[in-house]
């Protein structure tokens, strides 16, 4: 399985960003699929997750603000981020898991400008 990312950059505080996560290689929608974000000198949390069934999972530091969607047919997960703060800014990174292994896909940075 492969992840592919896009979406991230530069944003003004309040502001919107979207980021996708497709995920290549499964014979199947992969279990479930998300991101995670690691801050400059902070350990990787998890932001948002959707299982192929439907069920999400989003941080209580982003809920309200942050949407995840997935897409089973293109085996993608989308995250739609609101009201965008500078504590947001991370490089963000998607996550797969197909009930067996973790899968990993590269960073993408978000910043979040005072």
């Amino acid at each position: 399985v492969q992840l592919q990312a896009s979406g991230g950059g530069l944003v003004q505080a309040g502001g919107s960003l979207r980021l996708s996560c497709l995920a290549s290689g499964s014979p199947s929608p992969i279990y479930k699929i998300g991101w995670y974000r690691q801050a400059p000198g902070k350990t990787r949390e998890m932001v948002a997750t959707v299982t192929s069934g439907g069920t999400t999972n989003v941080a209580e530091a982003v809920e309200g603000r942050f949407t995840a969607s997935r897409d089973n047919a293109r085996n993608t997960m989308t995250l739609q981020m609101n009201s965008l703060k500078p504590e947001d800014t991370a490089l963000y990174y998607c996550y797969g898991f197909d009930r067996r292994q973790k899968y990993w896909g590269q960073g993408t940075l978000v910043t979040v400008s005072s």
